[in-house]
């Protein structure tokens, strides 16, 4: 695997999810059978927002050939993605997730090994 297509990927799975909750985050929340008000929907936008800067990020570091600021990228990457999949196993065990939060476990899942994979075991190859 290259590291352009990881960044790929994750620009795909961002951008969708990012536009989703920024314009319509009421539904995103309902999706997951999480109910919003007004201050939920405000913080579901600011995620989008989040979600959007990491899509542009991914897309416009994709072809990034030097070698630390690949490993930058990684690493901050990485350590979200850990956060995010700690958040979102969470989220399932506590039950405030219905069936489709496993999908986002294993979204970050997906890219925690992936940039870990970068990271730890081929390091300086794009």
């Amino acid at each position: 695997m290259k590291l352009s297509n990881l960044l790929i990927f994750n620009t795909i799975v961002a951008l969708p999810f990012g536009l989703g909750f920024l314009l319509a985050p009421g539904a995103m929340a309902n999706l997951y059978d999480v109910s919003t008000d007004p201050a939920a929907n405000l913080i579901a936008q600011f995620f989008g927002v989040s979600l959007i800067a990491i899509g542009l990020l991914t897309w416009f570091a994709r072809n990034v050939a030097d070698s630390k600021a690949q490993k930058a990228i990684i690493q901050a990457l990485l350590i979200a993605d850990v956060l995010g999949l700690i958040v979102a196993v969470m989220g399932m065990v506590s039950g405030v997730l219905n069936t489709l939060g496993w999908l986002t476990v294993v979204l970050y899942l997906l890219l925690v090994l992936g940039y870990g994979y970068f990271l730890f075991m081929k390091p300086g190859k794009s």
